[in-house]
């Protein structure tokens, strides 16, 4: 892209129009369209100022503002052989150069010859005058349009040509300039067309620039997509505040409704007050899944008997479309309540017999075999962290009953929230209603967490199910699937126990949950490894996350280092590692610390005593040394009882002076046996106390 000015240029727009397009999927297909021709653009190094999409139910369009009207001219050359490999004896061309000459079209006579350090060779040099734009523009449209991410495409009538919906016109115009070309078996033109119903007629286009500004006024379209949305935000805004009330928008939502209107309106409906006896999230799930409705809300945050609808048209008569919307939707809201009514009947223990007839994964058994393992794994959690585990045992085995129910058969997303209205509707503890909900956070990054240690319990211990179900019987996810979404449990996994401050142990958790499978006898092929590659697997999991909070990976590196299998103390290691690793003695010591490790491991197999002789110390460096870190050993075990690492590595810090003089003073590898081993005693001493914490040798960029 570029502004420079002596540049001849004109304003592009094209347009394709359709039948109404996919509304989930056409943000995307705008912006694949727009991507699509900006780099056919470039690679064919025409420059331009600007681009504007427009993307609407029947319409992809692209404005490009101040594109060249030519390719630059291309300063060709091409060296060829040797001046002194140019000529024969007679002074002649050789047939080397004549070849060159022949390969570029040109005779001996149109070479020239560059004096290089080299020497002197044969060069052959042209310029090749730049394409019009108008000539190239077709086939960039149309490579854009073919490499569109659309799943399946269609095609329609007696025509072989294919795209996601019936194309119906094509709009291609340069300046005043239509481009010469067919796409899609459609004639490119400078018309284009209104609103289905307010304006269905062609509209000519004459200036590019104009495109919006005549759609809008003639056609009764609002092309831009992000104004559009703006437009639907603020009415729906306004409308909701006519009626005392305030509109809950859903990014979702509004791109949907953006997408399936052209010219938008919007109005407020009522329902029957009755209708609020059934859990305003049915409700809305019904509004918003079935007819694109937005709820609306009192300052309570209560859902009111109103809907918001966005109309595609704007009515002379508003009451008949509202009275429309009111007929349709007062049926979707009588199921639910007749599914919320029939519900009640059975009780979340009634339901758990239909569990048995549902498949959790064809070797890991149904549904209330996993919520028995989910009962027993979660009893466990929560008893570790000193909690009830009957209440735990308890919302493990009614997590999944309201997967049966009719209204969650309905609306698959309200799984866990009906649960927690039906087990309250029971009778059911406080907290082990309020878990049925909780037991699926977090359920996308930075979704907040179970706000009880059962409902902490419990969704750790159905994540962790799964993790060791599916790696037992080594259906690992791989880079493009991953199923039983797995990376995204082994994310919560770890959110959940650092966040909450929960000193459960990974390996612990994956023994107890296969330890689950095995009592119901459920064979794990791959059991013996689970503890390698399931536990790996969830603790790899924190490099990303730790990568993204700007932790180096050196860090990262050094901690894993210890594979601590404990998350909330694998995280205190990796910020008192970060603390550490900022001081003016770290890398001093992160230096001694990989001198060490490499004098170790050229000591191989030689055996180092356990316990160092203080009469073997002669030096005064070596004295010093070891009275340091026998104290230093004293004063940091209570810190490293507790998991305080960033008193311990503080503690450490103060060991760069002494372990300087050391090194710089006593000579390690001693020619007498017995002071050299003592010796290399005294550097294990050293390196076990940061390996406490850390192996920060690791620290030290090579």
């Amino acid at each position: 892209m570029s502004t420079s000015v002596n540049r001849n240029t004109a304003d592009f727009l094209v347009e394709l129009g359709t039948e109404e397009l996919p509304p989930r999927a056409l943000k995307t297909l705008s912006e694949a369209f727009t991507q699509g021709v900006i780099a056919g653009l470039e690679k064919a190094q025409i420059n331009f100022n600007s681009c504007e999409s427009f993307a609407a139910p029947r319409r992809l369009a692209l404005l490009i503002t101040g594109l060249d009207t030519a390719q630059p001219d291309q300063h060709l050359e091409r060296k060829g052989p040797a001046v002194a490999a140019a000529y024969d004896t007679e002074g002649n061309p050789s047939k080397a150069a004549l070849g060159f000459a022949r390969a570029n079209g040109v005779s001996f006579a149109d070479l020239e010859q560059e004096d290089t350090p080299k020497g002197a060779w044969l060069v052959y040099r042209s310029v090749k005058k730049g394409e019009a734009t108008g000539n190239l523009l077709g086939q960039i449209v149309s490579d854009a349009l073919n490499n569109l991410p659309i799943p399946k495409r269609m095609r329609w009538g007696t025509r072989r040509t294919e795209f996601v919906r019936p194309v119906q016109w094509l709009l291609m115009l340069f300046g005043e300039q239509v481009i010469d070309c067919e796409i899609l078996g459609l004639k490119a033109g400078n018309t284009t067309r209104g609103h289905r119903f307010h304006a269905n007629q062609s509209i000519t286009i004459t200036n590019p620039a104009e495109y919006a500004a005549t759609l809008r006024e003639q056609g009764k379209v609002i092309a831009s997509f992000t104004e559009r949305q703006e437009v639907i935000r603020a009415q729906v805004e306004q409308v909701a505040a006519s009626i005392d009330g305030s509109c809950i928008i859903d990014p979702d939502l509004l791109d949907e409704v953006t997408a399936l209107n052209e010219w938008p309106c919007a109005l407020a409906g009522r329902f029957d007050d009755a209708f609020l006896s059934v859990p305003s999230e049915a409700l809305i799930s019904s509004m918003k899944g079935h007819q694109k409705y937005f709820h609306v809300e009192n300052d309570d945050g209560h859902l009111l008997p109103y809907f918001i609808t966005v109309a595609n048209i704007d009515s002379r008569e508003p009451s008949l479309v509202v009275a429309g919307n009111e007929k349709v939707i007062r049926p979707r809201l009588a199921d639910a309540k007749f599914f919320y009514d029939t519900d009640r009947k059975k009780t979340q223990d009634e339901r758990r017999e239909k569990l048995k007839s549902i498949i959790f994964q064809a070797q890991l058994g149904s549904v209330s075999a996993k919520t028995d393992r989910i009962a027993r794994l979660s009893s466990y959690i929560s008893q570790s962290e000193n909690g009830d585990g009957k209440l735990a045992e308890r919302a493990g085995q009614l997590c999944k009953s309201d997967l049966v129910s009719e209204m969650v058969l309905e609306f698959p997303e309200l799984q866990g929230i009906m649960g927690q209205y039906y087990a309250s509707n029971d009778g059911e503890h406080p907290e082990v209603s309020k878990t049925l909900y909780e037991q699926y956070m977090p359920r996308f990054a930075g979704d907040q967490l179970p706000s009880t240690l059962t409902g902490c319990a419990v969704a750790i211990a159905d994540k962790v199910d799964t993790i060791v179900g599916i790696f037992g019987i080594d259906q690992l996810p791989t880079g493009s699937k991953d199923p039983f979404a797995l990376r995204r449990a082994s994310i919560g996994v770890l959110r959940i126990i650092v966040e909450k401050k929960l000193n459960l142990d990974l390996e612990a958790l994956i023994e107890q949950a296969a330890a689950g499978y095995q009592e119901q006898g459920i064979d794990l092929p791959a059991k013996e490894r689970l503890n390698q590659t399931a536990l790996n697997y969830m603790l790899e999991r924190f490099d990303a996350a730790y990568q993204e909070d700007g932790v180096a990976v050196e860090i990262i590196n050094a901690v894993k280092a210890l594979r601590p299998t404990r998350p909330l103390d694998f995280d205190r290691r990796i910020k008192a590692i970060s603390r550490f690793n900022a001081m003016d003695e770290a890398d001093a010591l992160a230096s001694a610390n990989k001198r060490v490790s490499n004098i170790l491991a050229k000591a191989g197999d030689i055996i180092i005593p356990d316990v160092l002789d203080e009469t073997l110390l002669s030096e005064a460096a070596e004295k010093e040394l070891a009275q340091i870190l026998f104290a230093k050993k004293q004063e940091i075990a209570p810190e490293l009882a507790e998991g305080r690492y960033g008193a311990v590595m503080e503690s450490l810090a103060a060991l760069k002076e002494p372990v300087d003089r050391f090194f710089d003073q006593v000579l390690v590898n001693a020619d007498d046996e017995a002071v050299r081993l003592n010796r290399y005693a005294l550097l294990r001493q050293l390196r076990s106390l940061f390996l406490h914490v850390a192996d920060i040798s690791l620290l030290q960029k090579s």
